[in-house]
């Protein structure tokens, strides 16, 4: 029973927009994806996919990319990313898996989860207030995911799970790694084990927090930066 993480499938089976436009990295992607998936993860295990799912652009059009996922063995805790256009509420996309029989598929949205004695919440989250060009409406949307952070947050803490991992799809800081971001005070206040993150795409993962800082474990999981290979979290 262990939790794995993988961010940025960017499917695109319900789409006309595959990923490898973007270069030889992605050639084939959602095969390699496929395959390192079904000779990593157990039925038993849980994998968190923080964001940019599907590139449809309606939940109704977004139906050969979930059957994709629901081939594959494990719990799926889906959070939403910037792209992730076909996202409407958690009641409607809970009824959409169940209607289709798309077994063991879970959103996240100011909510949580608890698997194996882990507590595992999450937002989008968003740009920080030291980017560059960031406006008034920026503002808003950033204090906005926090608060959504923290609703996550105090939802599992219910469960008194023993270990805390935090799933975003923005990074919790900017490029220049400026550990005063709201994300990184809400995980420190409330002892955060592990932060998962993606959004980063090819020469951007040489920006990436990765590893302890602030006794929090950092790690990008963008599909890309992982070769396409879920990351292990737990055993």
């Amino acid at each position: 029973m262990a939790i794995y993480a993988i961010s940025d499938l960017h499917l695109a089976l319900s789409a006309d927009k595959p990923m490898d436009v973007f270069g030889e990295r992605w050639q084939n992607y959602m095969q390699r994806i496929k395959q390192h998936w079904q000779q990593e993860i157990k039925p038993d295990d849980c994998v968190v996919l923080p964001g940019d799912i599907s590139w449809a652009m309606q939940l109704k059009e977004a139906y050969k990319d979930f059957e994709y996922l629901n081939q594959l063995a494990g719990l799926k805790i889906i959070s939403k990313g910037n792209h992730d256009y076909w996202w409407e509420t958690v009641n409607k996309l809970e009824k959409y898996v169940r209607e289709h029989t798309f077994h063991k598929m879970h959103f996240l949205h100011n909510s949580s989860f608890l698997y194996n004695g882990w507590g595992i919440c999450g937002t989008r989250g968003w740009i920080c207030p030291n980017e560059d060009h960031f406006t008034k409406q920026d503002e808003k949307i950033y204090n906005r995911e926090l608060q959504r952070l923290e609703r996550s947050i105090l939802h599992a803490q219910i469960f008194s799970p023993s270990k805390m991992l935090v799933a975003l799809h923005y990074p919790p800081v900017n490029r220049r790694k400026d550990m005063t971001s709201g994300f990184v005070t809400m995980l420190k206040k409330y002892e955060i084990d592990v932060c998962i993150y993606g959004h980063l795409h090819g020469d951007s993962h040489q920006d990436a927090l990765q590893g302890i800082h602030e006794g929090i474990a950092f790690q990008l999981v963008s599909a890309d930066f992982l070769e396409f290979k879920p990351f292990k979290i737990t055993m």
